[in-house]
């Protein structure tokens, strides 16, 4: 079955970026990253959410950390030079990324803005990351990501 292209899909091939599209069943309620991985039989650490977040300097920062970890928000603020970070609200992510929850790709959002992938991207070959839909996650090399994005890679997620 050939599985629908996403605006994200879209995107990487005008870059000439290799990838690879998934598609899993989506139900209506919220899928956390380890599920997905169980659900595509993948280990939960190339995995990576994309998380959206608030600077009290710079406004709005994008964080990709493994799925199988969790954001610090001290050392995100430390990278980001802001000095306090929030998560943005679930209500405004549509409107400030384009994206909504279970659908956020650091790819393809309505503006470019600060970007930061967790440093054990860096070591990996490929990572999967939303491709933009609800069900839908690309495999892509970690390097390729952070140059569509302009990203670095940080210390930002430490384990769960």
């Amino acid at each position: 079955m050939k599985i629908q292209k996403t605006n994200v899909g879209r995107i990487l091939d005008q870059r000439k970026i290799k990838y690879e599209l998934y598609q899993i069943p989506f139900q209506d309620k919220h899928i956390d990253a380890v599920t997905v991985a169980i659900d595509l039989g993948l280990p939960p650490e190339i995995i990576y959410k994309t998380l959206v977040t608030k600077g009290d300097k710079t406004g709005v920062v994008v964080a990709c950390i493994p799925g199988n970890q969790e954001l610090d928000l001290k050392l995100l603020a430390k990278v980001s030079q802001n000095k306090k970070m929030e998560m943005l609200p679930i209500k405004d992510l549509e409107n400030v990324t384009g994206y909504i929850r279970g659908g956020c790709s650091p790819i393809g959002m309505k503006k470019q803005f600060p970007t930061f992938i967790a440093n054990l991207a860096e070591s990996q070959e490929t990572i999967l990351i939303s491709a933009g839909k609800r069900g839908f996650q690309v495999e892509v090399n970690p390097q390729a990501l952070a140059q569509v994005v302009q990203a670095q890679f940080v210390s930002i997620s430490r384990n769960m």
